[in-house]
């Protein structure tokens, strides 16, 4: 059995499918655990629900107590030749039930008519039944979040975590991922994400500390000259740094707590290969790091300070490594972007009015004005041995400081005027309209090299390298329009092998 477990705990639905498909029509009832139970506590189950009259049947997931509860039901499917055993649509059918019903979870869920799953799917059987089976995991995970009785919630939710964090499921996700395509992959992950969102914070209420399942959902890969990561973490699972010990009110915390971060990683790599030496050069093509709410608007609005008020990137970190250094002669970096210009104009002036109804009618004002220019993102590169350092810092217009390791004044944050107040909107914003940021390579795009002795390592044509991503975002939060004195900053580490070809 194909269980993503070593424990073997969740079973393998997709040949226990296979096992009773043929005998389906005439089964009274056929049902397994989905998770064990404990003593008298009832149990998560699956169950085949059949219906002779017609040759169709469905499964359902249920809770088992004296009087089952059931949770989650599937389409229903109709059995072409039991005989035989020929019901080839039976699989893709209910892969692609699974999927929906993921997505059905979403507040902004549409019925995705365009979802189409490439016949390359189904043509290696043993990728089809780990696919089929994730995808089930991931469903019963969320039915379990948002179906299940409290006290049986608690328990399966923790055994289906274990499943979720190992190996082999998260290499699996990533090959789902791929073959749902980039705009069903982010609805799927918004889905997900909110519900590890509400699993915690259920969990924080009734003031048990979770080890929730590994937040960061992180996969790479490598072609044509382009090594790219892809990632998700809802805000609620990322480490929080500092605070201001302030607390701030419910509806404040709601907004903050419903968003996810979403990155995005792009490095263009050339190679130039030499008789004895090779040098690999690295810089910027894409790196993209956006808040995204996990509710609508209208929710936003009504149980919080509305979608605005939420995180914003103030540092983004990235580190590369060769992971084999024996060889490597010398790191090169690119300068540095320019210290930030700073402009100081002062503006005198005196308005003087003379008005003769009243004796003392003379009014005199006086008037300064400074201003100053800042550059709100600074890039800069760093060598630590053979890892190349590329940092992006967003620094406070008025005062010139790091964002994400300082703190701005009380005045300024109520100040209305100040810059990161209606940073969304404003002309002078350091952010898109959505709140993230990009930076490209037309701007960042200045390369980091490595020179590589290629005597002793058996390098040549068709040759791989291996090298290590490292990265750390930094996201904070100081008030938009909601008037409070409350900031935090939060930080995700991810990390991702990517590698090359020599050709």
């Amino acid at each position: 059995m194909a269980n993503f477990s070593s424990n073997n705990i969740f079973p393998d639905i997709f040949s226990w499918i296979f096992k009773n498909l043929p005998q389906i029509p005439q089964l009274e009832t056929n049902s397994i655990n989905l998770c064990p139970s404990f003593s008298s506590q009832p149990s998560l189950k699956l169950s085949i629900i059949t219906n002779p009259n017609n040759s169709s049947f469905s499964l359902s997931i249920f809770a088992d107590y004296n009087l089952p509860v059931p949770l989650w039901t599937s389409k229903k499917i109709l059995l072409l030749d039991n005989k035989d055993n020929n019901n080839n649509d039976v699989i893709p059918t209910l892969l692609t039930n699974f999927i929906n019903d993921v997505l059905k979870y979403c507040p902004s869920y549409k019925s995705p008519s365009f979802l189409k799953l490439p016949s390359t799917i189904y043509s290696d059987q043993n990728n089809l039944k780990d696919i089929f089976n994730f995808s089930f995991l991931s469903l019963t995970f969320i039915v379990c979040v948002y179906e299940a009785p409290k006290d049986l919630r608690r328990t399966c939710l923790n055994i289906l975590k274990d499943e979720f964090e190992c190996t082999k499921a998260r290499g699996v996700s990533k090959t789902l991922m791929r073959f749902l395509g980039s705009n069903t992959e982010e609805q799927w992950m918004r889905c997900m994400n909110l519900a590890i969102t509400n699993w915690i914070l259920s969990e924080d209420e009734s003031r048990v500390l979770v080890n929730t399942l590994s937040p960061l959902f992180s996969y790479s890969f490598s072609t044509v000259g382009l090594w790219k990561v892809q990632l998700y973490c809802p805000i609620m699972a990322m480490t929080v740094e500092k605070s201001s010990g302030h607390s701030p009110d419910d509806r404040l915390m709601f907004s903050l707590n419903y968003h996810q971060l979403e990155g995005v990683i792009q490095m263009n790599y050339r190679v130039d290969v030499q008789e004895k030496w090779i040098e690999v050069m690295v810089n910027t093509d894409n790196i993209r790091c956006d808040v995204i709410k996990l509710l609508t608007d209208t929710q936003m609005k009504r149980r919080g300070a509305g979608a605005s008020e939420k995180h914003f990137p103030s540092r983004i970190s990235l580190q590369i490594t060769p992971t084999l250094q024996t060889n490597v002669i010398s790191i090169s970096v690119s300068k540095s972007t320019d210290n930030p210009q700073r402009e100081f104009g002062v503006e005198k002036g005196i308005e003087a009015a003379f008005d003769p109804p009243t004796a003392l009618g003379l009014h005199i004002s006086a008037g300064e004005t400074v201003t100053t220019n800042l550059k709100p993102w600074k890039f800069e590169q760093s060598v630590y041995g053979n890892s190349a350092n590329l940092n992006w810092f967003l620094h406070d217009y008025e005062d010139g400081r790091e964002v994400f390791s300082s703190k701005p004044s009380k005045f300024a944050l109520l100040h209305p005027r100040s810059w990161f107040k209606n940073r969304y909107s404003s002309a002078h914003r350091p952010f898109t309209r959505q709140g993230g940021v990009i930076f490209a390579g037309d701007e960042y795009g200045e390369r980091v090299s490595w020179k590589v002795d290629r005597g002793g390592w058996g390098l040549g044509f068709g040759g791989n390298m291996e090298w290590e991503i490292k990265g750390w975002i930094w996201l904070t939060y100081w008030p938009n329009k909601c008037r409070t004195l409350y900031t935090e900053t939060r930080r995700l580490e991810f990390r991702e092998v990517v590698s090359l070809t020599l050709n």
